[in-house]
């Protein structure tokens, strides 16, 4: 007698093996998920557009006798001493509680050996910091955890944090088991103790006061220091708008692939925008005060590579930073520590529980014997290196695209693979001269 074939089980696609897993962690324990990094889920991005190069129609330059460009001047508005980059990348702000010692101090080596800048982070300047970066910006929080007028007058550069891409309309996260003694005394918190940073600043609440707040600024320090606007990208054209309005010298635009320490995975995968779709509408905000160049515009989140930068410029960016990837160049998530990943219930690759402390590559924790196995000398060389790579890869499509500089790249350079990334860039759909939403005439 012949068998009835069974029917093939099927997971569904809403309640899928990890929506499923979720629903149960969260029946079990009572509390939301925390984890460190930025959104997982797959979103338009950079790898969805192409640069279409020279041929007839355009003419490339040649790699090897005519020169390609690099260099950047921020805060050139307003600071009687812009920082001037040799290369358009910097690093982001990371804290010093969040990172250990030995990781902010290569992060510096190599900002300073590449030519680049590197930011502070929540918490105050640490000293190795300072000491090994050649330009630092330091961050001005609404938490105000580290803040100090000397400090201030040491930096090269001060950035006014009002919203970050993992979280925009949130504050961080750092748990009791990373607030040792010097962490502690630096944010004046007790030992052990569980800290969340606030959401907005304390004294003031919008854009007419933050015009107050820079100006305040730039009095302490003598109107040398350019001052960074850091916005979420939650609603860039007006956000941009009003950064230009209350003075700022440059704007940083991170979208929600940008890392955090430690947040509510909610707020990570569903608040915010792609760092791809925020690009457009912060330039023309730019373009419409007629502030494009005069403002500079930095955009973060979610850039891995030489490509990654140089489709942020050709959109109109003066440069990009990086956080998560530098992180991965000091040695972040390096399968040499598979095991002891495995150990902690997860992989090379995958591991974002940096709010616990206890990453075996020593990065993202503050357990002293964890800490020495992350050299900063020969840390701070691969992410001199990286940097190095990316600058190269960024020139190479810049020359063969025809241009001397990587400033030159525009969206006339580019194309689009799907129509989602067309609408976000606002480049053509590629075979085609159309994008969703172009003006016919």
């Amino acid at each position: 007698m012949d068998k009835t074939p069974a029917t093939e089980p099927r997971q569904s696609w809403t309640f899928s093996r990890e929506v499923n897993a979720e629903i149960r962690r969260a029946a079990a324990t009572g509390i939301y998920d925390i984890r460190g990094g930025g959104a997982k889920r797959r979103v338009p991005h950079f790898d969805d557009l192409l640069f279409l190069g020279a041929s007839i129609s355009r003419y490339p330059l040649e790699g090897y006798r005519e020169k390609c460009e690099t260099g950047v001047t921020l805060g050139t508005r307003y600071a009687k001493n812009p920082i001037e980059l040799k290369i358009p990348v910097t690093i982001a702000g990371m804290s010093f509680g969040s990172l250990s010692g030995p990781a902010k101090e290569a992060l510096g080596r190599g900002a300073t050996m590449a030519g680049t800048s590197t930011t502070t982070g929540d918490g105050g300047m640490t000293e190795e910091e300072r000491g090994h970066s050649e330009k630092l910006v330091y961050q001005y929080l609404p938490s105000r955890y580290g803040m100090n007028p000397d400090d201030l007058r040491r930096a090269d550069a001060i950035e006014v944090v009002v919203g970050q891409g993992a979280k925009p309309g949130g504050g961080g996260m750092l748990l009791g088991q990373k607030i040792t003694e010097r962490v502690a005394g630096m944010r004046d918190l007790p030992v052990g103790i569980d800290q969340r940073s606030a959401c907005r600043h304390p004294d003031w609440t919008g854009p007419d006061d933050l015009e107050i707040k820079i100006l305040e600024l730039r009095e302490i320090t003598g109107w040398e220091k350019p001052i960074y606007v850091k916005i979420g990208g939650a609603r860039p054209y007006y956000d941009t708008a009003l950064a230009v309005k209350a003075g700022a010298d440059v704007v940083v635009l991170d979208g929600m692939q940008g890392g955090t320490a430690a947040t509510q995975d909610v707020f990570i995968e569903h608040v915010g925008q792609p760092t791809l779709a925020c690009i457009r509408p912060a330039v023309k905000a730019l373009q419409d005060l007629g502030m494009h160049r005069e403002v500079q515009l930095v955009v973060s989140g979610g850039i891995r590579s030489g490509a990654d930068m140089a489709k942020a410029l050709a959109l109109g960016a003066d440069a990009v930073s990086i956080g998560t990837a530098a992180l991965i160049a000091l040695g972040d998530n390096d399968p040499r520590y598979e095991a002891e990943y495995n150990a902690l219930g997860t992989t090379a690759g995958a591991y974002d529980d940096w709010h616990e402390g206890r990453d075996p590559a020593g990065i993202t924790t503050q357990d002293p014997e964890l800490m020495k196995r992350l050299d900063p000398e020969a840390a701070g060389r691969r992410l001199r290196n990286f940097l190095n790579v990316m600058t190269l890869e960024c020139q190479t499509i810049a020359r063969a695209c025809g241009k001397s500089h990587v400033h030159n790249l525009e969206p006339e350079d580019l194309c689009a693979l799907t129509m989602e990334a067309a609408a976000m860039a606002q480049v053509p759909l590629a075979g085609t001269d159309w994008w969703p939403g172009k003006a016919q005439f």
